[in-house]
């Protein structure tokens, strides 16, 4: 075992690949957004469904991570603790993370996505844009703060994997 051993070098390897597949299918949801923006109805929505179907991919990487750091401060041979700050403060920050993507960015995502189907089916709007146009506004404002946050975040997770204060 130990930071040279095979376990170590291939819970390393994938560790590093469920970050970089992970984070990096939803570091651009912001893009997405903006695309989903450009486009009205249907094509609009379909930009956003095929974001929303990645990233729940995503996230299923994403929560491998801690699970594989987890393993490799288990087979560092002590080379790693869970009390280096390092590590402690990438797992807080890692649940800050989840606690921001389940209560903003996912439900706002799915939400948008309900709205642009009811503009899309409801009857046509009468002296305005419809109503739910002003609640997907609100709304992508949100998700804009919430994903500039975890693209934020991840940028002082992967400082935090680099650095190891």
């Amino acid at each position: 075992m130990g930071l040279d051993g095979t376990l170590y070098k291939t819970l390393l390897v994938l560790h590093i690949m469920a970050a970089i597949v992970g984070f990096g299918a939803v570091f651009l949801n912001g893009l997405y957004a903006a695309e989903t923006k450009k486009r009205q109805g249907p094509s609009g929505r379909a930009v956003l469904e095929a974001n929303i179907a990645v990233s729940s991919v995503a996230e299923k990487l994403i929560y491998a991570v801690p699970l594989l750091g987890i393993l490799l401060v288990l087979v560092s041979d002590e080379a790693w603790s869970f009390s280096d700050t390092w590590i402690w403060l990438s797992m807080a920050l890692f649940v800050v993370g989840i606690g921001v993507s389940h209560s903003v960015v996912i439900p706002g995502a799915k939400r948008i996505n309900a709205l642009l189907l009811e503009i899309e089916t409801g009857p046509p709007p009468t002296g305005g844009p419809p109503p739910q146009v002003a609640v997907i506004e609100a709304l992508g404002k949100r998700q804009a703060v919430g994903g500039g946050f975890l693209d934020l975040l991840l940028v002082a997770l992967v400082a935090l994997m680099v650095f190891k204060p």
